[in-house]
């Protein structure tokens, strides 16, 4: 076989970052859940903190999808941490998913992030992955949203 021959046929490519690949898996897996589910496409939100100088203190972002809201990452600088500024971004975000309708949250976090400041807050763990780099590994914590 020539390596003309390989190109005509199917193959198989890896390489860096595709946008135009990532663009279209997501479009032909969201219509896979909207046709399983019957929940749209995931509503994407932010919220963000500032200081009283106006400085960016934290933020968090999330997604809305059917009666669940999911949470891809919150983060408070560093100085601020410990000073309730993560929770005051988790309650906002739990009270936005309640205002749309969602019934539950999830959420990751690394053991060496903060799995204990979400179980205070009232999420339970639901799973944990061993192989994260270090040692760690990677937590699952979910919460049923109280909507009163």
């Amino acid at each position: 076989m020539t390596v003309e021959d390989a190109a005509v046929g199917p193959s198989v490519q890896v390489g860096g970052e595709d946008e135009e690949l990532s663009e279209r898996l997501d479009r032909e897996l969201t219509a896979l859940n909207a046709r399983a589910t019957g929940a749209g496409k995931p509503d994407e939100f932010s919220i963000r903190a500032t200081d009283d100088a106006a400085e960016l203190a934290g933020g968090l972002t999330g997604w809305v999808w059917g009666t669940l809201c999911g949470v891809d990452a919150l983060w408070v600088r560093e100085e601020l941490r410990h000073t309730g500024w993560g929770t005051r971004l988790l309650r906002a975000a739990e009270a936005e998913a309640v205002r749309r309708g969602c019934t539950d949250m999830l959420l990751s976090s690394y053991s060496f992030q903060a799995p204990d400041f979400y179980k205070r807050l009232g999420y339970r763990e639901t799973g944990r992955l061993d192989g994260i780099p270090g040692g760690h590994q990677a937590v699952y914590l979910q919460k049923t949203l109280d909507a009163g």
